[in-house]
Order: C-alpha cells, then sequence, then structure tokens
C-alpha cells in the first residue's frame, strides 16, 4: 500500500513536471514567426492609405488606355520560332556524292 502511495505521488509530480514544461514563454522564433513577410509587404506598399482615396483615376484618356491595353494583349500571342535545324558533316555518304 504504501508503495503504490509513492508510485502514485512520483507519477503525478512527473505529470506536472511535464505539464509546466509545455507552458513555457514562447522562444525568440516563435515570437517573430510572420515578421520578415510582413516586413517585406510593408516596404513593398508605395502608399499605404490610397485605399482611403475614392475619387476616380485621372491622367490618362480612355481611347488611349484601350489601344495600350490591345498592345499589352497581343505581345502574348506571338506565335512560337521556329526552332534553327543543325546539320553536322555536309554531305551524308553515298548519298550522291563524288
Amino acid at each position: 500500500m504504501q508503495m503504490r502511495k509513492i508510485i502514485y505521488i512520483v507519477a503525478l509530480g512527473m505529470t506536472a513536471l511535464f505539464l509546466t514544461g509545455c507552458a513555457t514563454e514562447p522562444s525568440r522564433v516563435e515570437m517573430d514567426y510572420g515578421t520578415s513577410y510582413k516586413l517585406a509587404k510593408y516596404n513593398q506598399t508605395l502608399n499605404p492609405d490610397a485605399e482611403k482615396n475614392l475619387e476616380p483615376v485621372t491622367g490618362i484618356d480612355g481611347q488611349v488606355g484601350e489601344k495600350i491595353i490591345e498592345k499589352y494583349n497581343k505581345g502574348f500571342e506571338k506565335p512560337a520560332q521556329a526552332m534553327p535545324t543543325l546539320t553536322l558533316g555536309g554531305m551524308i555518304s553515298g548519298a550522291g556524292g563524288k
């Protein structure tokens, strides 16, 4: 009976020890997780307050803008260029050559 009590107390102590090990403060890596991504995104934002400006965009005529978009889209429609052929050795022997 006494041995059972000791085993119970030791098991309870080990369980408490394991649970306190899991409840430690987060490491430096966990605290800074995602910071580099957020910093890179922030540094690439030209104007963070742009969403607050609800005025229409001005500075380019509608017809000119349409031509620019058409030219841009046609740039992706280029046909694939034929691969150049390369002949090694000049003439094939026995094909009418001397």
